[in-house]
């Protein structure tokens, strides 16, 4: 355990933000799989919604430095390419 002060505030810190980046990267992950389930069934208007809420938060992690911005972008790219070929089938 840390001795000084300012050691055991950092670690607190560290921990306080470790909670709230790993809570915010497990609603990236659920919003993805959600996502990628309605893309597979069909369903073109269910999956637009949540596309565009899980564009909000991609962007609202990399503000917060939870995750890069490149990471981002392939994430949404690759999502929206895989609904525009669904919407382009029906």
């Amino acid at each position: 355990m840390a001795n000084k002060r300012a050691a055991i505030k950092s670690l607190r810190q560290t921990k306080k933000r470790h909670d709230r980046n790993t809570a915010a990267r497990s609603e990236l992950r659920t919003l993805s799989k959600k996502a990628r389930v309605l893309i597979s069934e069909n369903k073109k208007e269910e999956a637009d919604t949540l596309l565009k809420k899980l564009e909000s938060n991609l962007d609202r992690a990399v503000k917060k430095n939870v995750i890069k911005k490149g990471c981002a972008s392939r994430r949404i790219s690759r999502l929206r390419s895989a609904w525009s070929k669904i919407s382009a089938k029906k």
